[in-house]
């Protein structure tokens, strides 16, 4: 298999959840059958890994017990291994991790960063796997209270840094750790706008870097009709896309979505016109507290060339 972590071109990592009550798509993919055939269909438009989820991470979900979510993540793992399809296990429990990476699984997505359960870095050290590690302040149950910084995107540097030192302190490789900056995981609309502002700042931290804002409600609450409701999950589609591509161009190494085929779409074009890049403005980049998406500053510049451009031999992170 391709090392994805050094992949020349953006990784498209297609959601898969098997729960009933994720807030996008809980429910659609409980069956074994519709959950392989859809991983399958990711697959051949054009994700590069599926990522599956056995356990609801929306702000508000109760957690299930370790047994429940490896029942319903392994057996769609060993038959998408089976066929081929590289596969990701969204869990933040060494004990699911583990065993899915027996069952075919190559890389672990731990919402947690290694807080929810110390054993998952030995798991990942020993398994030499790549490890997502997804700047975290708590389970979901409790997270929205704690959406509070001084400036959310140092405050997110610096806790992603420590989880960062933490597992390679615990023997996890370097190059085997990928970040996230966790796009509505203890945070409001506005730190979701000012972290993909200033996204750089956080690709600066020197790993390949994951950005995951398919569907969420931020992205509604952006298109919300005249009366101010927000946009349905399922007609938010063109702003995940716009966010992936704008993420891309700002350096992440890859971008989480549901909708593969529309994002790997967009990512063509952004290859075929010379991957151009965006490069901060020195000037103020605070957006509004209000959650609105950022105004005229703080929205980086387009550029393709200068030492912000990267070639087309360039890996993109």
């Amino acid at each position: 298999m391709t090392d994805l972590v050094r992949a020349q071109a953006p990784v498209v990592m297609g959601v898969l959840n098997v729960t009933p009550d994720s807030f996008s798509d809980g429910g659609r993919y409980a069956d074994l059958d519709a959950a392989v055939a859809h991983g399958v269909r990711l697959r051949a438009e054009g994700a590069a890994l599926i990522d599956v989820g056995g356990e609801s991470t929306r702000p508000g979900a109760d957690r299930v017990d370790p047994a429940t979510e490896a029942a319903r993540v392994l057996p769609v793992i060993r038959e998408l291994a089976a066929a081929g399809v590289a596969v990701s296990i969204d869990t933040s429990r060494a004990s699911v991790a583990e065993a899915a990476l027996t069952a075919g699984a190559t890389v672990v997505n731990d919402v947690s960063g290694g807080l929810a359960d110390p054993d998952m870095a030995r798991v990942v050290r020993d398994a030499g796997c790549p490890w997502v590690l997804m700047h975290w302040r708590g389970h979901s149950r409790g997270m929205r209270d704690l959406a509070t910084y001084t400036d959310v995107v140092a405050d997110v540097r610096a806790e992603l840094g420590r989880r960062v030192d933490e597992a390679l302190a615990a023997g996890v490789a370097a190059d085997r750790i990928i970040v996230d900056p966790g796009l509505g995981f203890a945070k409001t609309a506005a730190h979701n706008w000012e972290l993909s502002a200033r996204l750089p700042e956080l690709v600066a931290l020197g790993f390949p870097l994951l950005f995951g804002a398919s569907r969420k409600s931020y992205l509604g609450r952006l298109l919300a009709d005249a009366d101010g409701e927000p946009r349905p999950t399922a007609d938010r589609e063109a702003a995940t896309v716009a966010t992936s591509l704008l993420a891309v161009a700002a350096g992440a190494w890859g971008v989480r979505v549901h909708d593969v085929r529309g994002t790997a779409d967009a990512l063509a074009v952004w290859q075929a016109t010379g991957r151009p890049r965006l490069v901060a403005e020195p000037a103020a980049h605070r957006v509004g507290q209000d959650g609105a998406a950022p105004g005229g500053t703080g929205v980086p510049a387009v550029g393709a060339a200068g030492p912000a451009a990267r070639p087309e031999s360039e890996p993109a992170r």
